[in-house]
């Protein structure tokens, strides 16, 4: 019995949202600010409590209009606050407990479904709201009203838990709103008889080496063994049976150190028998006077000189022992855990190694389902794609929880003349590798390879230092930096579906096409490296994709293409992604990054040439000012990433003062704003 599916309307930024839960453990992954917190708030609010509050604030802004202005003629239903939980069960499950809410026994059913509500009392808020002075709704007014329903709404909300069946209904709208008579309301109890939902929060009170006054560690394991001891756990005999005997050693003592009390007692009160016996209860003795610590038993630390990852880690796993525990008790038919945020105040490799173990763990619990919410983007590297639910917020404000695995495949499948599942196959390894920080990214920045790699930080640096008041730096920006290659097409499916802005900075690799005969007088045909004023055609895949190139072997309408690249009259296919490529600048175009660069420096690479590494035949660089740039270029590059390094060393050395190729500091003013 699993839970299939959970839908949630009209709470914060959740207007209506549906996740598709996994058997095992379901990784929930977004940027900030969009629904994971408000997510897990209403689940603890409907499964953990039984008359959960709602208030003004828990209401989508969406909706705002609407509760100031509520009326006889407001479908109140539209404003109420849901969770439906769609479980899932087969014929190898026990029915008992969800019998309850099984609406019709046809052998055909394999689901149930759980509402939980929270609706306004319209008729008892109309009542109670501001009456207008001689019918008259002036601003003042408007001003009481919205003030009465900010500060007293909460008053009038009513939860309920009801069962439905939707089976074969096609409507348009929920069958929660268009069948409200068919809803039938069920008790808390007979909810917690199927599920038992328990939450491990990301605000974990871990204390630093500098707040000695306080022990989380040693409180969880107070609650831990309270729990035990309450179960009458049998692991605990051997700790009661220790006590027994220190009780009879104390009364032995008790009797000497009370002698005199219990004899004026006994005279004054005339009781006899009266004594002082030790009676120490295992779980205030453990709550008092126990510690954790870590080393030796003779030489040891406090637990709060750990630092506050491994703090964080060991509150976590106690935690976790705690909620296994809960759920062994309660022998409830699913036990459903989330997990906010593990990765609080640990580093990458402490994260890496949890997502690794917590598999591992979650897997030692009977009928568990598992949700983590993350923005660890090492954790997200280290799980299964399959697993992955990743949080977006539409133009509308709505948030959604998009299916990774299925919609991201179904996107690629979709790709004309491409093999989609082998692009999807490298996304999915290539993310897996080393860059799953993309989906945490506002912004993206392609490139290609080494030498962009290690000088593009140097030019976000100086275009942020020459940033003109009222326009946006990079730097504090959430932009990742992607190394690519030629592989940029690879990802635009991905982006149209994390709905990122990307810049893809890569280059025009001119080539000209060459038909020569081998040597059985065969006529091959060839396209090679050539310097764009000789060009009509370019070997790169990303700027073919990106701004849909015909085929290339139909000559004329490629020529005419290109021809419209070079003068950048191609428009990308995707709004969100721009490519910037060498263009014209100080009467010459560049093909590639290095050349674009000598063009933008003659001078400077001249006055500093002896210093430049990764140069060769340096004499030529004397003449490049009159110098054909292309065959220069060729001429006197040696290692690129030799060149790169030396010019971002004499960058930060305030040795050359270097100016950013123009189609580069066209990107970047793009991806700023």
């Amino acid at each position: 019995m699993i839970i299939r599916h959970i839908q949630v309307d009209n709470f914060r930024l959740l207007r209506s949202s549906s996740l598709d839960m996994t058997d095992g453990l379901t990784l929930v992954v977004g940027k900030n600010n969009t629904g994971k917190t408000s997510f897990v708030v209403l689940l603890e609010k409907f499964l953990t409590k039984s008359n959960p509050s709602f208030n003004y604030s828990d209401f989508p802004v969406s909706l705002r209009d609407q509760l100031y202005n509520i009326s006889e003629d407001t479908n109140i239903d539209e404003l109420s606050i849901r969770l439906s939980l769609c479980i899932e069960y087969s014929d190898d499950d026990n029915l008992k407990n969800i019998s309850e809410f099984m609406l019709d026994l046809d052998p055909e059913r394999t689901t149930i479904h759980v509402l939980f509500e929270a609706r306004i009392d319209k008729k008892a808020m109309l009542d109670r709201l501001p009456k207008s002075r001689d019918g008259v709704e002036d601003e003042e007014f408007q001003t009481e009203k919205r003030i009465f329903i900010e500060k007293n709404i909460s008053k009038f909300i009513k939860t309920s838990i009801y069962a439905y069946d939707d089976f074969g209904y096609e409507g348009g709208r929920p069958y929660y709103l268009e069948k409200r008579d068919e809803l039938e309301e069920k008790d808390f109890k007979d909810v917690c008889n199927i599920l038992n939902f328990q939450v491990i929060h990301a605000r974990r009170n871990v204390a630093s080496s500098d707040e000695t006054g306080k022990s989380p560690l040693s409180s969880v394991t107070t609650q831990f063994f309270k729990k035990l001891n309450d179960s009458d756990d049998e692991r605990l005999d051997k700790i009661r049976n220790a006590l027994v005997e220190i009780d009879k050693g104390l009364e032995t003592q008790y009797s000497t150190v009370f002698s005199g009390f219990l004899s004026s007692a006994a005279n004054f009160l005339n009781l006899d028998g009266l004594k002082v016996i030790s009676d120490i209860e295992a779980s205030a003795l453990i709550g008092t006077s126990s510690r954790v610590i870590y080393g030796t038993t003779s030489d040891h630390l406090p637990e709060n000189l750990n630092g506050l990852g491994y703090l964080n880690i060991l509150y976590l796993l106690l935690k976790i022992e705690m909620t296994k525990q809960e759920f062994e008790d309660s022998n409830s038919d699913i036990n459903f855990l989330f997990i906010e945020e593990p990765e609080a105040h640990t580093h990458p490799q402490m994260q890496s190694v949890f997502s690794q173990k917590i598999r591992e763990l979650v897997n030692d619990i009977t009928g568990l389902q598992a949700i983590i919410s993350t923005h660890s983007s090492y954790i997200v590297s280290n799980s299964k794609f399959e697993d992955i639910r990743y949080l977006s917020k539409r133009e509308d404000d709505n948030v959604e929880f998009k299916n990774f695995h299925t919609d991201l495949a179904s996107k690629y499948s979709e790709i004309e003349g491409e093999d989609g599942a082998k692009l999807y196959r490298f996304l999915e390894q290539y993310l897996k590798i080393q860059n799953a920080e993309l989906f945490f990214a506002d912004k993206a920045i392609f490139i290609e390879g080494t030498t962009e790699r290690i000088l593009l930080p140097s030019f976000i640096k100086e275009f942020d230092e020459n940033c003109e008041d009222g326009k946006k730096k990079i730097a504090p920006q959430n932009i990742s930096i992607i190394e690519a290659g030629a592989n940029a097409k690879a990802f635009a499916p991905f982006l149209d579906f994390i709905g990122i802005k990307a810049l893809i900075i890569t280059d025009l690799d001119s080539t000209k096409k060459e038909v020569k005969k081998d040597k059985n007088g065969i006529e091959r045909t060839s396209y090679v490296a050539s310097q764009v004023n000789e060009a009509s055609y370019t070997s790169n895949e990303t700027l073919k994709y990106f701004l849909s190139a015909p085929p290339i072997n139909d000559s004329e309408k490629f020529a005419e293409w290109f021809k419209n690249l070079k003068e950048r009259k191609l428009e990308s296919l995707s709004e969100n992604i721009k490519i910037a490529y060498q263009i014209e600048e100080n009467g010459y175009h560049a093909r590639s990054f290095e050349d674009a660069f000598l063009n933008s420096n003659k001078l400077e690479i001249k006055r500093v040439c002896d210093k430049l590494l990764g140069i060769k035949n340096k004499d030529q660089i004397e003449e490049i000012e009159d110098a054909n740039i292309y065959e220069l270029t060729e001429a006197v590059l040696d290692k690129k990433s030799d060149f790169s390094a030396s010019v971002l060393y004499m960058s930060l050395t305030d040795e050359a003062n270097w100016t950013t190729p123009k189609y580069i500091n066209e990107g970047l003013e793009w991806i700023s704003q």
